[in-house]
């Protein structure tokens, strides 16, 4: 019998093959070869390194958020890759959340979970992570994503647990808690959809087998497929909110970032003169300031806004790819995050060539005046709100004299008119921290609408920006952006300029550019 037919329907309909890159792997599959490749290795010793300085201060944070869910098993992951194309992922960088809860920054492992498992005193937390293959599995050199031959060694589960300071356990025995998952289970549902599906999957089981056990109005809740699930969105609110205000490691990290971000807004002011002569120069402010990030910390904060020319009246310009003409203004809006992914967020406006033009000193005092403004009535007890409140009110000013405006400055201000905000559309002030918009889950009343408090840390950055084709304006302020943004530290009577070092006058900016090789 000619079973060709058959054949070939068993290969259209068989499973796709999982690795990409079969279709190209080379790797040698003989027991001769596994067996060769896994011996003969030097004994590695296990060294246990002493718990990392922010391992107390992530401690005490468990602590806190225990208090605020006692009895609630919690599943905090760190997530995993994201791919950018075909098997090339982005690089890894953990869910800012378990970065607060565990300590562990650049270096955390992808697909960890930290696990609050409820007792009678509070919580026991454990972190489940994927532990090192030995030398005799497949995965260790066969394993382009974890194995050690591909990516380098990864720590054992001893080494973590004396590192973080935290009760440790193979990503295997995470198993177990999703068997004991319970209507009152929480997971911050955005980290890892891979453990968020687990976790509903596990609920909707124990949903429905207390509804067969009991009578279905006794359950503790049903869940619908798909649903939010409001008490995961309590979490992830609770757990924004925690970072409101700084503890002191925190806060130390903020300084690192901002030293860091300083570095590299002169190395691109020494770089000026190779800069204004390529038709790309925005491109090697990127490259110039990335640099810097990878040499003092982990990498980026954000993607750099690297603005010259009009450019710097697009609020997020990231494209980069413009020149940097003198006469112009270039608008750099960058921060470091460093190793504990803690960080800052600065921009600065440069003349090109170190000096402003008369109109474009006038934009740029009326700013700076602005973020003046601004920074006098921080202190605490303010509402966060009047910080953006001082701003505004300067911004109406400035362009009410400038005839800008079709009616007083006063009237602008009212709620239902706002006229000066075309100049200016976005807020004033953000928190900042781990994330660059950092606690951005927070409640309005807790946020905007928040009391300032000591240890908090935000920007402050007002801007003017007149678009090319606004006739609102005369054709001299066209195609003009200017802002300036410093990080702020709130303190007991009042605040700190954290990027005070970095030039803010447009004197010392001239100076400051004028320093750097251009003339």
């Amino acid at each position: 019998m000619d079973n060709t037919a058959d054949a070939t329907t068993d290969i259209l309909t068989a499973a796709p093959e999982t690795d990409p890159n079969a279709s190209r792997s080379t790797t040698p599959k003989s027991d001769v070869f596994k067996s060769y490749i896994s011996t003969g290795w030097a004994h590695r010793e296990d060294t246990l390194p002493a718990a990392r300085e922010q391992a107390s201060f992530a401690a005490a944070r468990r602590d806190a958020l225990s208090a605020r869910f006692p009895g609630q098993r919690l599943i905090v992951p760190a997530g995993s890759p994201k791919q950018r194309s075909n098997d090339t992922d982005y690089p890894f960088r953990a869910h800012s959340a378990f970065v607060y809860l565990t300590g562990w920054g650049a270096d955390a492992e992808p697909e960890a979970v930290l696990v609050f498992e409820p007792t009678a005193a509070g919580h026991e937390a454990t972190l489940y992570f994927r532990e090192r293959a030995g030398r005799d599995s497949e995965e260790f050199y066969h394993n382009p994503a974890i194995g050690e031959f591909w990516i380098g060694p990864r720590p054992s589960i001893a080494q973590v647990a004396a590192d973080l300071g935290i009760h440790t356990r193979g990503i295997a025995e995470l198993d177990a808690v999703y068997g004991a998952v319970d209507s009152t289970t929480l997971v911050l549902r955005e980290a890892d959809p891979a453990v968020t599906e687990a976790v509903d999957s596990a609920r909707l089981r124990f949903a429905a087998e207390e509804a067969l056990r009991d009578n279905a109005q006794d359950s503790p809740f049903s869940l619908e497929i798909g649903a939010e699930h409001e008490p995961d969105a309590e979490l992830h609110v609770v757990l924004s909110e925690m970072r409101l205000v700084k503890d002191s490691y925190e806060i130390a990290q903020m300084r690192l970032a901002v030293d860091a971000t300083e570095r590299g807004f002169n190395d691109v002011i020494a770089d000026f003169p190779r800069i204004s002569a390529s038709p790309r120069g925005e491109r090697i402010v990127d490259g110039v300031f990335y640099t810097r990030a990878r040499l003092d910390g982990n990498a980026l904060g954000y993607d750099t806004i690297a603005a010259s020319g009009a450019h710097a009246t697009i609020l997020h310009w990231t494209r980069n790819d413009g020149p940097v003409r003198p006469g112009e203004l270039m608008l750099l809006d960058a921060g470091v995050e460093v190793d504990s992914l803690y960080t800052a967020d600065v921009t600065r406006t440069l003349p090109i060539n170190g000096t402003f033009s008369p109109v474009q000193r006038m934009i740029y005092d009326a700013v700076l005046d602005a973020a003046d403004a601004a920074l006098a009535v921080v202190k605490p007890g303010i509402v966060f709100r009047e910080v953006h409140a001082a701003a505004m009110a300067v911004i109406a000013e400035r362009t009410a004299e400038w005839g800008f405006l079709p009616v007083s400055a006063a009237e602008s201000l009212e709620a239902d008119k706002q006229y000066h905000r075309r100049y200016m559309v976005h807020g004033t002030s953000h928190h900042l921290g781990i994330d660059v918009h950092d606690c951005a889950q927070a409640r309005r009343e807790m946020y905007i609408d928040g009391i300032v408090e000591e240890g908090m840390v935000f920007t402050i950055e007002p801007g003017l920006y007149f678009q090319s084709d606004d006739e609102t304006v005369p054709a001299e302020f066209r195609g003009i952006g200017v802002r300036i943004e410093d990080d702020i530290l709130v303190t007991a009577d009042g605040a700190e300029n954290l990027s005070i070092g970095i030039p803010r006058t447009a004197s010392d900016v001239e100076a400051w550019v004028r320093s750097g090789g251009w003339s």
